[in-house]
C-alpha cells in the first residue's frame, strides 16, 4: 500500500472519530439534537467518501459487486421447501428434548435413588 492510501484511511479514520467524539462534546438539548446527529452522520459518511478513493477502498467495491453478483446467481428454495425443512427442524429438536429428559431422569433415579438411596 502506498503512502497515498495510508494517508487517505488515516484522514477517514479522523473524520469518524471527530464525528462521534462531537456528537459527545456537544451540548445536550433538544434543539441540539439533530447537530448531533448530523455529527456523526458527517463524520461516518465523509470518512467512508475518503476511503472509497483509496485503492482498499476501490478494491473493497470490486468486491462488493462481484458477491452481489454471486448472491444473485443463489437457487434458493421455495417457500414449501423452507417449511419442511424448518418443520423438520422443530421435530428433530422436540425428539432431542424428550431423549435428554428421558435420559437426565434416568440418571436422576439411577444415582439417588438406587446409588444413594435417597429420594429427592
Amino acid at each position: 500500500m502506498e503512502n497515498l492510501d495510508k494517508l487517505k484511511i488515516v484522514i477517514a479514520l479522523l473524520l469518524v472519530v471527530l464525528g462521534v467524539s462531537g456528537y459527545y462534546v456537544m451540548p445536550v438539548g433538544d434543539s441540539m439534537k439533530w447537530v448531533r446527529v448530523f455529527s456523526v452522520v458527517f463524520g461516518v459518511v465523509g470518512g467512508g467518501g475518503v476511503l472509497l478513493f483509496s485503492t482498499p477502498g476501490k478494491e473493497f467495491l470490486v468486491y462488493a459487486r462481484e458477491s452481489y453478483r454471486e448472491a444473485q446467481k443463489v437457487v434458493w428454495p421455495s417457500r414449501k421447501e423452507v417449511w419442511q425443512i424448518t418443520g423438520f427442524v422443530f421435530l428433530f429438536v422436540l425428539v432431542l428434548a424428550v431423549f435428554m429428559l428421558t435420559v437426565d431422569k434416568s440418571l436422576e433415579w439411577l444415582l439417588y435413588e438406587q446409588l444413594l438411596g435417597r429420594a429427592r
